[in-house]
């Protein structure tokens, strides 16, 4: 009988994965294998010569199979990364990216003048954002909305176990909200639902109802650039995650809202990845 290594199984199962177009292959067999063998990433190369046993065999062969049939590596591992933050995520949830750090960033700059500030993350999810402000900004006050219950049992617990204190509300979009934030963030869906299904197959794995941003893709990035002003401090922020080739739209939408100071951010692939705008500014010119 064959004795397959550690590095013999993350070569063949990084051709595996390149073969069904996975353009992440070699980090996913990696990750995959990390888990079933129990080690860090570091470890396989330290060890990559050590044969392994039947029980750990099988192990990683029922993780590659998930992730062959298309499940998402972070539903596999059950955890992804967002800000530094090692947040719990499950098919519940939309899968925190990188790209979505920008709007931390902006929003962290757009409030750095301030020393204490009303937040709200609006369509949480994993509460992601939320958290990160919450991080950063111990204190102030950070909201986060969503209209999923079973998204905010995920967001709840992430909060909890990270000691990250943040109020959850259910509902839809600004209508659970009180009073008036200085800061309103939001990652909505924002693909055309005529695209979804042409989506790979982990991205069709993740919540339709994080996904789905009607037929042009604006349909949320419309009401909440017509609905946040109502719960904006006068002079409060907006900031809004976007798709790819939506800029141009995004923007139009915010200055016929009435915002000024409209802008977008760049992500660090060059993508304008977030519009934002302010209430009642007195001049229509982007943040530096």
């Amino acid at each position: 009988m064959r004795s397959w290594t550690i590095l013999q199984v993350l070569r063949w199962t990084t051709a595996r994965f390149e073969g069904r177009g996975n353009t992440s292959a070699r980090l996913d067999a990696e990750l995959l294998a990390a888990r079933a063998f129990g080690c860090s990433r570091v470890e396989l190369y330290t060890r990559h010569d050590q044969p392994l046993g039947e029980g750990e065999l099988a192990s990683y062969r029922a993780l590659v199979q998930r992730r062959l049939a298309g499940e998402p590596v972070a539903y596999i591992l059950g955890h992804k990364e967002f800000w530094s933050l090692p947040l719990q995520v499950d098919a519940r949830v939309l899968i925190p990216r990188p790209d979505s750090e920008t709007l931390v960033e902006l929003g962290l700059k757009l409030l750095a003048e301030q020393a204490v500030a009303r937040v709200a993350d609006i369509g949480t999810g994993s509460g992601a954002l939320a958290l990160a402000f919450k991080k950063e900004r111990q204190g102030d006050e950070v909201v986060a909305v969503d209209i999923s219950a079973a998204a905010l049992a995920v967001a709840a617990a992430n909060s909890e176990r990270l000691g990250l204190p943040v109020t959850f509300l259910q509902g839809d979009l600004v209508a659970p909200l009180g009073g008036q934030f200085d800061l309103m963030v939001s990652n909505p869906p924002y693909i055309a639902s005529g695209e979804i299904d042409g989506l790979p197959s982990e991205v069709r794995s993740e919540p339709r109802l994080a996904l789905d941003g009607g037929p042009d893709g604006l349909a949320l990035v419309r009401r909440l650039a017509h609905d946040a002003s109502a719960v904006l401090e006068p002079r409060g922020w907006l900031a809004i995650e976007i798709g790819a080739s939506q800029a141009g739209a995004a923007t139009a939408l915010l200055r016929e809202a009435g915002y000024r100071e409209v802008g977008t951010r760049r992500d660090l692939g060059g993508v304008e990845r977030v519009v934002f705008g302010r209430r009642g500014g007195v001049a229509d010119e982007p943040v530096a």
